[in-house]
């Protein structure tokens, strides 16, 4: 009976047919089709198949195989390609931890000036101790991000080239270089996270809405920030600015006028009423307009 066996880094470790068990249960699961009672049989097969073998300790990979060749007998054909995919995924995963193992390497032996991996961010100097571990981190975000959140087919083009990711190391945390529509996030006022806001109603509240609406999303997102419509923006704050400047100012110039106009009836000896309600032509004590500016 098969007692231990060889993994894929030359490791031997002792034979679990649970293992197998749940490996082809999860196939029997995404198929469709098939029990635990049933895994478990498929599972003793592949037992009995590794027991007559000619050597003691069968390397993983010849597991793996007896198990396709089981469930296909067992006549699980769906599942069994889903046990193919599942050991494609994994294959996937090892070889994207080998490759960060030889990013980390690079990063940490080779000079920025030789390695175009050091150099992909131009802000940060791949040569410094704090830069090496910026990148050793950016190196293992994408291996994550790659081996995990792409499906195989995104996974391989990313791999080989044929489509790019911008900043892919943050794939999985944020968007990114995002552009902010002030039009929409003004109307009806905004909140900060920490406080809510009033829609403005000045172009000085406008724009210093503006500079805290970007410092706000840049510190919770990564990436540029941007405003595609920012004199679009800013021109209804100078139109609310103008349109209260000239209420103020016609407001102005209608007292004026009325206090004026009462000083001449008042003049001509007329007896209507005077300025601000004053009857009777009575002069009154308050400034001009002119004076008091």
């Amino acid at each position: 009976m098969v007692k231990s066996i060889v993994k894929r880094d030359g490791r031997v470790v002792l034979y679990d047919e649970n293992k197998i068990t749940a490996a082809i249960l999860k196939s029997l699961k995404a198929a469709g089709e098939g029990d635990a009672e049933q895994a478990e049989q498929v599972a003793h097969a592949v037992g009995k198949r590794l027991d007559a073998l000619p050597q003691e300790n069968p390397r993983i990979e010849e597991i793996q195989d007896i198990a396709e060749q089981e469930l296909m007998h067992a006549g699980f054909e769906n599942a069994a390609k889903q046990y193919i995919l599942y050991r494609a995924e994994r294959t996937r995963i090892r070889e994207a931890k080998t490759s960060l193992m030889h990013a980390i390497d690079e990063i940490t032996n080779v000079d920025a000036r030789q390695s175009d991996m050091k150099r992909d961010n131009a802000n940060i100097d791949g040569n410094t101790a704090m830069g090496s571990m910026l990148q050793i981190g950016t190196a293992g975000a994408k291996a994550y991000n790659a081996a995990y959140l792409l499906t195989p087919e995104q996974s391989k083009a990313y791999a080989e080239g044929d489509i790019h990711i911008h900043d892919f190391d943050f794939y999985a945390l944020t968007t990114t270089c995002c552009q902010i529509d002030l039009l929409r996030l003004f109307k009806g006022g905004f909140s900060t996270g920490h406080g809510y806001l009033r829609e403005p109603q000045s172009i000085g509240s406008y724009a210093a809405l503006a500079a805290i609406a970007i410092q706000s999303n840049q510190n919770d997102q990564h990436g540029g920030q941007g405003v595609p419509n920012f004199d679009y923006a800013m021109a209804q704050g100078v139109a609310k600015s103008f349109a209260r400047l000239y209420r103020r100012k016609l407001r102005d110039a209608l007292e004026d006028a009325d206090h004026h106009g009462g000083l001449r009836h008042h003049r001509r000896g007329g007896d209507r009423a005077g300025p601000a309600g004053d009857r009777g032509g009575r002069r009154s004590n308050r400034p001009s307009r002119a004076l008091r500016d």
